[in-house]
């Protein structure tokens, strides 16, 4: 069975896309001798012209999943990925360790009074990013999240170890 790589991201906006292809190759580029599955490459299941029904795409992502010895899953759009978050959770209960990318630039400026100032006494005026915390927390349960594509290449080179 082979081992690999496993790619979790959202995956239909044309910007998702690009930013998909994007990190693809720049974990191919840190990491040439490992394969890297990316369900949006897999065209007989992600080719929106064609016709994939739900079980298909279930089992062919599910059984290269199960086939991998880490998952990087993308945690970026605003709201996790409804299928990514399945992903970090089959992966969690198969025991295969996920490093995820959590990169909303919100997260600058943490210490800064007037932020912190308008998230105690305005309502809805929260300057912070959000992420769902159970899914943070079943990553962290058995892997880690970074806010880079420099650290998760360091993260991923220290799981890969």
């Amino acid at each position: 069975m082979t081992k690999q790589i496993y790619y979790a991201a959202p995956l239909f906006s044309r910007a998702d896309q690009f930013y998909n292809e994007h990190l693809a190759s720049l974990l191919r580029e840190a990491f040439p001798a490992e394969e890297l599955y990316v369900p949006q490459e897999q065209t007989d299941i992600n080719d929106k012209s064609l016709y994939a029904d739900s079980q298909q795409i279930a089992g062919y992502d599910v059984r290269e999943l199960l086939k991998s010895k880490l998952v990087v899953a993308s945690l970026d759009g605003g709201q996790v990925d409804p299928g990514v978050a399945a992903e970090i959770g089959i992966a969690y209960q198969a025991g295969i360790p996920v490093v995820a990318l959590y990169s909303d630039v919100r997260q600058e400026g943490a210490d800064n009074q007037e932020k912190i100032k308008a998230l105690q006494q305005e309502v809805a005026e929260s300057q912070f990013s959000y992420v769902n915390l159970f899914v943070v927390g079943i990553v962290k349960l058995n892997g880690t999240v970074v806010s880079t594509e420099q650290a998760l290449v360091s993260a991923i080179r220290e799981k890969l170890q």
